[in-house]
Formats: C-alpha cells, structure tokens, sequence
C-alpha cells in the first residue's frame, strides 16, 4: 500500500486501531490527572495577589477583565504606580489582556529574572535526581536567552513544559500583524532551536518578519511566536484529539481580542497549530483578515465553510510532508477532518514549493515563506498558488492591505 491509499477498509482499520488506543488512554488518565494535582501556580500565585491588592487605596480590577477595561485602568495610573504593579505582581501583568504591551514586556523580564533564580537553586538542589537538575540547567539558560536585550516577551508562564509568546517589531504601531501558532512538541525549551531553528516557533517569527520586510518595506509588520497555549507532547492521545486545541483557542482569541489598534491580523498555523486556529475561527474579531495552514492535519471541519469566518482561508502543504499520511478523519472525536488543501475543502491552496518536508515551511528562499509574507502584508495577488490556474487568487484585487 502506498500514502496515497485511501481505500475504505485502510481508512475503517486506521480508525478502529485509533479507537482502541483511545479506549487504553482513557482507561489511565484518571490517574495521571490525579497523580499531577498541585498546589497554586506562580502564575496564579500572582494573580491571586493583585486581586487582593491596591493601589492608590483603591482595589485593582478583576484581571480577566475585557482588555479595553484595563487598558483604560492602566491609562489612569502614573508611571510610578504602573511600575510598582509591575515589580509586585510580574506574572499578573506581564500576562495579562489589556496592560500596555511595553508594561507587560518590564513585568517578563522580571518575572523571567525570578524563574531563572529559581532554576538555578533547583540545579543544586540534592532532592532531585541528576537528570532533573540538568532539566534545571537547560530551562536556566533558556530563560537567560529570553532576558536578553532587545526581546520583546508578551507572556511568560514557567509552570510545567511552560508557555511563551514573543513580539519582533513594533506590536503598538504596525500595520499588519502576523501570529505564528506553532504545533506539538512546543514548551519553553523548543521555542526556539539553534539547529533546525526555522522548525521552532522563535525561528518561524524572525524569518516571517525579515521576509515581510524584504517583499514589503514600507509596511509597518510586527510577527507574534505565539507559544502561549499547552501543546501536545508527541503524537500521542493529546495531537489525536481537539482538548489541547479547544484550550488554545480561548487563549489565541484572547490574545488577539487584547492587541493594540485596529490593524489587520494574519494567523500562520502549522501543524496542531492549524487544528487550534480551526477551533478558534467562528469566535475571532473581524479584525483577523486570514487564516494560513501548513502541514494540517486538518481544522475540525469538512469544509472551509463550517469554520464560520469572514477570514480568507490559505492552505498548503509540501509534497513530502509526512503528514499527508495521517488518515483524514474524525471519529468519536478521534482525528481532525477533512484535508485543508484537497478540492472539496474550499480553501485557497497555494504553492509549499521547497519547503522539503514537515518543518521546512518557514526556511528562507522557499514559496511557502513567500506566500506567508505576502498574505502577511496584504499582497494577496503576489502570492503563489499550487496550481497553474491560479485560482487561488480567484476574487483578488489590489495588492495593498485589504
């Protein structure tokens, strides 16, 4: 049989083999549930003290407050009260929808300060055992790289695998801004790669900013590596099923619900990413103006209709990604829907030309990366389409930002 088969009883056998190992995962995730109960997070550690906290006399606002309602409480303050926010309660604001981007950037560089203290005792610390003390060292450094000057951490939330989200360019003043929603396997320490780098979230972003800029430079862009949900670890249970997705959508709707201005927003999502940004269509603000998969597995719909956005929907994948193998199916909530970039799904399928795999889409010189920038800044009759008729460009006018 080749990947190319799709003969019933190929797809029956996948499905019932994929139900099986649901029933298994199933029958031990009570206990894995029970067995990983903890006490409070830091992140909660510090969101619990600023809702008992004041300022000025005054009590502070509910944190999970519409963004526009704490940006206006943040407007209000002096700079020395914001900054004594920022010092006191780190966690709280860097990671909160509605505090001033360059507040939030202060508040995690501080709170990352604090967790690489923390790392650093661990690394000594006799109770653990020689490879958790190594684990201690690797997020350390990691936290180290973040502080660096001239990074821009949206959030930060070093509890378990960790999430992260960081800025490259101006967020406050662009034109158009892009989201990266990377996929499985993405924590604080493969946010960024020093080898294969343009497969890890950190790398995606830079070579989507640098090349926004070549194909466009008087646009003001500003790219997000948005790893700021929990992603599944490997390709177990967890990429097999939407619950890691459902959870990231609700943080990705609240990230771009709380972004500075009215610019347009593009969401580049490869892999799991592309299921996440599925589940997260029908709930966007009309701001979001596309919605580009790479690698999908697909988007939780059968057709690009169902997803219940105003948005353009772009899909591609190169032709030796591996995960055209994985069945297109849902059963039972096992498996994400149909194929993103066959013909009946109705997305706008554009040329992954050098991509040269699964983790190639963001590699300079490659079409994928073009078409990424050129939808990125609002270029849509630039783009390459996967086909010669160019049909991907069907209704495209201009090539200004729509």
């Amino acid at each position: 049989m080749t990947s190319f088969d799709t003969s019933p009883q190929l797809n029956v056998w996948r499905a019932l083999l994929a139900l099986a190992v649901v029933f298994v995962m199933l029958a031990t995730t009570g206990w894995t549930a029970l067995r990983n109960q903890r006490g409070a997070t830091p992140l909660q550690a510090s969101l619990s003290a600023w809702e008992h906290g004041r300022i000025g006399g005054h009590r502070l606002p509910d944190p999970q407050s519409e963004p526009a309602k704490l940006a206006s409480f943040f407007s209000s303050l002096t700079e020395q009260d914001r900054s004594t926010l920022v010092r006191t309660y780190s966690l709280a604001v860097g990671n909160m929808n509605g505090a001033p981007v360059e507040l939030r950037y202060r508040a995690n560089h501080l709170a990352l300060a604090k967790a690489r203290k923390v790392e650093r005792d661990r690394m000594h610390d006799k109770r653990l055992t020689p490879a958790g003390q190594q684990e201690a060292g690797r997020r350390m450094h990691r936290f180290g790289d973040l502080m660096e000057q001239g990074r821009h951490i949206l959030a930060f939330d070093p509890e378990g695998s960790g999430r992260v989200a960081e800025v490259f360019g101006d967020l406050r003043r662009a034109e158009r801004v892009s989201v990266v929603v990377p996929g499985v396997d993405t924590d604080l320490l493969t946010f960024q790669r020093t080898n294969r780098k343009y497969s890890a979230p950190v790398g995606m972003a830079k070579s989507l900013y640098a090349a926004e800029r070549q194909v466009s430079p008087s646009t003001r862009t500003a790219v997000i590596a948005w790893a700021d949900y929990t992603a599944p670890s490997g390709l177990g249970i967890d990429s097999a099923t939407a619950m890691r997705a459902e959870e990231g959508a609700v943080r990705l709707n609240a990230l771009v619900r709380a972004l500075p201005g009215g610019s347009p927003v593009s969401l580049f999502c490869h892999s799991y990413g592309s299921v996440v940004c599925g589940v997260a269509a029908h709930s966007l603000p009309d701001r979001v103006s596309d919605i580009a998969v790479a690698g999908s597995p697909g988007m939780r719909v059968e057709t690009a209709a169902q997803l219940h956005t105003g948005a353009r929907v772009w899909a591609m994948r190169d032709s030796d990604d591996w995960i055209q193998d994985v069945p297109y199916l849902e059963v039972g909530g096992l498996g994400h829907g149909a194929d993103p970039v066959s013909a009946g799904f109705g997305a706008r399928v554009l040329s992954a030309a050098g991509a040269k795999g699964h983790a190639g889409y963001f590699e300079p010189g490659t079409a994928s990366l073009f078409n990424f920038a050129e939808i990125g800044v609002g270029a849509y009759r630039s783009v390459h389409c996967a086909h010669e008729d160019g049909v991907c460009r069907t209704g495209m006018s201009g090539t200004a930002a729509a």
